[in-house]
């Protein structure tokens, strides 16, 4: 996306309420999928409908037949992942009188001798200390509508939403888009969908991601035999396995030669508009991916390592620390001093001012915008993590794809060269957009929001500063994500990356992009020391008061990660389909 640029078919962010169900699927079938395995409508004389209506005496009459099937017969009904969803109820569901009565049913177990869950962990992110995010019940009025109306129609209110919200016209985008790929009309029927974005989160090991949609899957109709692996699934879908694992690790090496394979492969083929579909849910879940480990994203309540029915141990922590909200290693983290975060974040604006005193002064040539580049993109393949650090662990999702071994490797290597891919022959704005909304209609135009106001959203401030313009600090971040792709813009100075981004900063954005399933809390807690993580959100977002307290968890770096690495991937995917179709 070029900077400063409102891309084409952009449009201001309306109303709420999320698009309506296709076929009419209830969100209430997406509660009762959670927490694994295949669900009817109930479990024995358990009913999880109703719960997600906007109606509260339709929640209420749900409510009440929930209470009295889990309590009836001395709590036989209470299997265990029936406590667990209650679990989830009592602690996420944004309206009132279901987390009330979900907590009161369980205390209602309790009595009765069973042992019920607790949470596992300290909220949505393993990076961002639980009193520093919004608790359900505490939003206000804006998020409180999102939180319903993502709950009343998708059926959850999941971990990724509860980070996201602090930027929450990002979100209704984000949302929009993403129920739009998985419900509504389009090419592809439902239980594909759903399995191709595990096969994309699969790519990076990202069972949070697989999990919501193994889940998913199963409830729309899905065939539990393909979750047994890759080959037991369609030959159609097992053909998408190539261009998933080019796009998640290798996008520039896509031609119209692996197109032409899937549109035409006899009975397995895919026709334009399917594998446009298929193109941009696969570059929309490795983006998720990315975000997912960028933030730390936590298991959700009722999934595994979400939740535990053992008792809490107070072993390495006296109960008043508990009582006090502190919950052990996770809180503690050695911040720099107030005098050093003021001289860094002094020094980051100077820089700023600097550059843009040169720009005004004089212009380099294209010559030398070039050599930049090309330097950048060199010193590109030296940026790494140390090889000792611990990502979190993940369950084994492999059966999901093929070729374990195939992975990211930087774009330029020695002995081997791959023509740079110049914005300017083929552009977002003036070829993929329109390329996507021909051949799937709308989708285009909420791609272009959702990356519009990823790259635009600012609050002008940094840190302790006001009015401060973000714009040269937001593009850098852009431009080296798709230079790291290889993609240039003739007319952005990349020398300014070096002089923007430190060499943290650059570790944490490009393993995000090329490697989330490596991304370690050092690695976000070394970048960018002198903000909090309200204040790294506060660098570039929205102007809303609640954003200004030190609660805010979002980090809209990794928004512009996210939507940098998604706009990449469709680039390459998109200039293969044109360049086939002429």
């Amino acid at each position: 996306m070029r900077c400063g640029q409102r891309p084409a078919g952009s449009f201001s962010s309306g109303a709420a309420r999320l698009p309506r169900l296709r076929h009419g699927a209830a969100g209430a079938g997406l509660l009762r999928r959670r927490g694994g395995g295949s669900m009817d409508e109930r479990e024995g004389d358990v009913r999880w409908d109703g719960l997600c209506s906007r109606d509260a005496a339709a929640r209420a009459a749900a409510l009440e037949h929930l209470g009295q099937a889990v309590l009836r017969r001395g709590g036989a009904a209470a299997a265990p992942r029936v406590l667990a969803r209650l679990l989830l109820l009592a602690k996420r569901c944004p309206f009132r009188d279901v987390r009330e009565k979900s907590e009161a049913i369980l205390s209602g177990v309790q009595e009765l001798g069973i042992r019920i869950p607790r949470p596992l962990g300290h909220g949505p992110s393993r990076f961002i200390p639980e009193k520093e995010t919004i608790q359900v019940g505490n939003e206000d009025a804006m998020m409180h509508t999102l939180f319903t109306e993502s709950f009343a129609t998708l059926g959850r209110l999941d971990n990724v939403t509860l980070v996201m919200v602090f930027h929450p016209q990002y979100l209704e985008s984000f949302l929009k888009t993403q129920h739009y790929l998985l419900q509504m009309d389009g090419p592809l029927p439902l239980h594909y969908r759903h399995y191709i974005g595990i096969m994309a989160a699969a790519r990076h090991q990202c069972s949070y991601l697989v999990n919501l949609h193994v889940n998913d899957f199963l409830h729309v109709g899905g065939d539990p035999k393909w979750l047994n692996g890759l080959e037991n699934a369609p030959q159609k879908l097992q053909n998408l396995g190539e261009l998933n694992k080019m796009l998640a690790h290798r996008p520039w090496l896509i031609t119209k030669e692996h197109i032409e394979q899937l549109l035409k492969t006899e009975e397995n083929s895919w026709s334009l508009a399917e594998l446009i579909h298929a193109v941009v849910l696969l570059t929309h879940y490795h983006s998720l991916a990315s975000f997912t480990f960028g933030c730390g994203i936590s298991p959700e309540i009722d999934c595994e390592g979400g939740h535990t029915f053992r008792p809490p141990s107070v072993s390495n922590y006296c109960i008043c620390d508990m009582t006090n909200g502190y919950h052990g290693v996770d809180d503690i983290h050695a911040s720099p001093t107030t005098t050093e975060s003021v001289c860094e974040v002094e020094a980051l604006m100077e820089k700023m001012k600097q550059l843009q005193e040169c720009r005004d002064e004089e212009e380099a040539s294209q010559e030398e915008m070039a050599t930049r580049f090309e330097r950048e993109k060199r010193e590109s393949m030296f940026v790494c993590s140390s090889e000792d650090e611990e990502s979190a662990p993940t369950r084994d999702v492999s059966r999901h794809f093929e070729d374990t071994s195939y992975g990211y490797k930087d774009f330029s290597r020695h002995g081997m060269h791959v023509p740079t891919f110049r914005a300017q022959d083929y552009s977002w704005e003036d070829h993929g957009y329109s390329l996507v909304n021909r051949l799937y209609p709308d989708v285009g135009q909420l791609l272009d929001e959702k990356f519009h106001i990823a790259y635009n959203l600012t609050y002008n401030t940094m840190a302790m500063h006001k009015d401060v313009d973000t714009s040269m600090l937001r593009r850098a971040i852009w431009n080296y994500i798709h230079c790291m792709f290889g993609i240039r813009y003739d007319d952005y100075d990349y020398g300014e990356i070096n002089q923007l981004l430190d060499r943290s900063f650059k570790v944490y954005i490009k393993t995000v992009v090329c490697t989330p399933e490596k991304t370690t809390k050092r690695m976000y807690d070394s970048f960018w020391r002198q903000f909090e993580h309200s204040e790294k959100g506060q660098t570039t977002l929205s102007p809303l008061p609640l954003l200004t307290t030190p609660s805010a968890p979002q980090v809209h770096v990794n928004l512009l990660l996210v939507e940098a690495r998604m706009q990449a991937e469709l680039l390459y995917a998109l200039r293969a389909i044109t360049r086939y179709m002429t």
